[in-house]
C-alpha cells in the first residue's frame, strides 16, 4: 500500500496523480450514457423501464460478485449504511430515472447541455462534505468550463426542445443534483469501504425497490417486447454493464484516490464526448463552434485538475489493494 502522490510537484513539472487516470477511465465509460439511452428510449423501451431495469441488471450483477467475494468483501458498518443511502437515491435511482425520463422527450445533445453542470456541482457538495477548498482560479476554471460545455451542446443544437423551462429540463436538473450527491458521497465512502463494494452495496440496497419499479414499467406483452429493436437491447446492456456497474469501479476509485475537487472536473470533458458519440451513433451534425467550445473545454479541465487548493478534513486516501 503507498500514500497517492500530490497532483503537483515541489520541482518541475507537475505531475498528475493516478485518481486522476482512474477518473478519466470512468468519465470514458459515462459518455456513452446519453446517447445510449436516447437510442433505448426511441427503440421501444419505456424510459421508466430503461431507468430502472439497467439497475436491476447491475443489482443482480454486484450481489453475485459480492457473493462471490466471500470474505474478500468489506461489509458496510452501521454508521455507513445512510451514507449508502446517498449513493443509492443518488446513482441507483435518481440520476438513470430522471436522464430516462427527459431523453424520451430531448436529443442527447440537450441532456448534455444540462447535464455539463454536474462537474460544478460534484465540486461544490465535496466542498460541503469535506472542507476541501479550492481558490478563485479552480472556481472560475469550472465554472467556464461548464459554460462551455453547455454551449458545445447548444451549438450543436441540443437546444432543440425550444425557448423557455421543460419538464425534461427539471428532470435533468434533478438528476444532476442528485448524481452529484452520488458521486461525492460515493468517492468518501470508497475511502473505507473500496470503489467496487461501495457501488455493489448501493445497488444491492436499491435493488428491491428498482425491481418493483422494473417490473411496473416493464412491457405488458409479447408483442411488446418483440417490438424493442435490437439497438435499443444493445444500449440497454451497456446501460446495465457499463454505465451502472463496471464504470463506477473506475470513477469512485478515482474520487476516492482523488484529489476529489480536481478528479471531478474531468468530468467537463464528458459532454464533449457524449457529443461525439450522439454524431456517430444518432447522426447528429457537430459543427465548427462546437469543435472550438470544446477546445475551450479541455483547456478548462486542464486548469481545473491542475489547481491547487486547501487540504480537506479528510486524509489523503491510501491505494486499495486488489
Amino acid at each position: 500500500m503507498k500514500v497517492n502522490s500530490s497532483a503537483t510537484g515541489d520541482n518541475g513539472p507537475p505531475i498528475l496523480p493516478s485518481g486522476l487516470w482512474w477518473g478519466a477511465l470512468g468519465v470514458f465509460a459515462f459518455s456513452l450514457t446519453v446517447p445510449l439511452t436516447r437510442v433505448a428510449v426511441t427503440g421501444g423501451l419505456s424510459p421508466v423501464f430503461t431507468g430502472t431495469g439497467r439497475a436491476v441488471i447491475a443489482g443482480l450483477l454486484a450481489a453475485l460478485l459480492l457473493l462471490v467475494a466471500g470474505r474478500h468483501r468489506r461489509r458496510p458498518r452501521a454508521h455507513q449504511w445512510w451514507r449508502l443511502c446517498l449513493v443509492t437515491g443518488g446513482v441507483v435511482i435518481g440520476f438513470p430515472v430522471c436522464t430516462s425520463l427527459a431523453l424520451q422527450d430531448v436529443p442527447a445533445a440537450h441532456g448534455a447541455v444540462v447535464i455539463a453542470a454536474l462537474p460544478a456541482a460534484t465540486a461544490a457538495v465535496t466542498v460541503l462534505r469535506t472542507g476541501e477548498r479550492a481558490g478563485a482560479r479552480f472556481w472560475c476554471a469550472a465554472v467556464l468550463g461548464a459554460a462551455a460545455a453547455a454551449a458545445a451542446g447548444i451549438l450543436h443544437g441540443g437546444n432543440g426542445a425550444g425557448g423557455g423551462l421543460h419538464t425534461a429540463d427539471l428532470l435533468l436538473l434533478t438528476a444532476v443534483i442528485t448524481g452529484a450527491v452520488g458521486y461525492a458521497e460515493g468517492g468518501l465512502l470508497s475511502r473505507d469501504l473500496g470503489s467496487w463494494q461501495t457501488i455493489c452495496w448501493a445497488l444491492v440496497l436499491g435493488l428491491p425497490v428498482m425491481t418493483v419499479l422494473a417490473a411496473a414499467s416493464a412491457p405488458g406483452s409479447a408483442a411488446a417486447w418483440s417490438a424493442v429493436d435490437a439497438d435499443a437491447w444493445a444500449a440497454f446492456g451497456y446501460l446495465s454493464l457499463v454505465s451502472m456497474f463496471l464504470g463506477f469501479f473506475a470513477w469512485y476509485r478515482g474520487l476516492a484516490l482523488g484529489p476529489m475537487l480536481q478528479v471531478s472536473q474531468v468530468q467537463l470533458i464528458q459532454p464533449l464526448l457524449s457529443i461525439a458519440w450522439a454524431a456517430l451513433l444518432l447522426k447528429e451534425h457537430v459543427t465548427l463552434p462546437t469543435l472550438f467550445s470544446g477546445l475551450l473545454v479541455i483547456a478548462c479541465a486542464t486548469t481545473a485538475v491542475r489547481a491547487r487548493n486547501t487540504p480537506p478534513r479528510f486524509h489523503p486516501v491510501l491505494e486499495e489493494t486488489p
